[in-house]
């Protein structure tokens, strides 16, 4: 059974009384345990394929499956945790009390998490700061909460739409090892949405590259880098090689680059 099954997906809105495509005919899978990464230009689809693998979206077609059941299942049994760019923690509420609420969703089901809502406020590193409120977190800090509430009801998978984009680049590195950290004890299987070559490298067990209008997937990359990965990973001889075929899949979809590399090398 894979941990996440994604077949000829197709998703078209409607706009000015047309149907415009923004996916077409995606496929992709994830064995349980694995972290995927989509990357793409923005406006490829990215976002809105996370979005139906978390059912807040349907598709127009084709099938999504999460350890065998529809998105609509995984969704109903609590199954699936997301992890937005913004924390959108409860301002009102603790630490505490925002990675409690979804068991208190649960309260009646007899479900008992195999972690404690403080034991994964420990696990991201956030011990001491249970009664704290996110005001007084720092953005990294809002992050670290935010997975661990999406982790509390021990989903069977974990969607993360760039969580660390708003960060600066010295903590969104420290986030990156941190979430590696996490994953390593948990073993959720994790799909994310990144803008960062390197940080998709550095994160994922298999890379989708995707081109737009409408968006598609032009290259699937397995990551044979060696876990657990630390700092010295990124000095892997595979890394820069990694690193160049998603560049080349990115830019060679955008022709008009070339002009630049005439400047540059003349």
């Amino acid at each position: 059974m894979t941990g996440l099954s994604i077949e000829q997906v197709c998703k078209s809105f409607a706009i000015n009384g047309q149907q415009v495509p923004v996916l077409d005919k995606v496929s992709l899978s994830l064995q349980p345990g694995q972290f995927g990464a989509l990357i793409g230009p923005s406006g490829c689809g990215k976002s809105t394929l996370l979005r139906m693998v978390a059912d807040i979206l349907p598709p127009s077609g084709g099938r999504i499956h999460i350890d065998g059941a529809p998105p609509e299942q995984a969704r109903r049994e609590h199954q699936i945790g997301f992890v937005f760019q913004e924390a959108t923690l409860l301002p009102w509420r603790s630490v505490l009390e925002n990675v409690q609420l979804p068991l208190e969703m649960l309260r009646g089901s007899g479900f008992k998490p195999p972690r404690s809502p403080a034991e994964l406020i420990k696990l991201v590193g956030l011990g001491g700061f249970e009664h704290a409120r996110p005001a007084q977190l720092s953005g990294g800090m809002q992050q670290r909460c935010a997975i661990a509430r999406a982790l509390v009801a021990s989903p069977k998978i974990l969607l993360l739409d760039e969580p660390f984009g708003a960060l600066d680049e010295v903590m969104r590195y420290r986030m990156n090892f941190e979430l590696l950290r996490i994953r390593g004890e948990t073993q959720t299987t994790a799909l994310m949405v990144t803008h960062s070559i390197e940080e998709a490298v550095l994160m994922a067990d298999r890379i989708f590259v995707f081109a737009a209008k409408p968006g598609r997937i032009i290259d699937a990359i397995d990551v044979d880098i060696p876990r657990p990965r630390w700092m010295s990973s990124m000095d892997h001889p595979r890394f820069a090689e990694l690193v160049e075929r998603v560049r080349h899949g990115l830019f060679s979809q955008m022709p008009d680059l070339t002009q630049y590399d005439e400047v540059l090398h003349g």
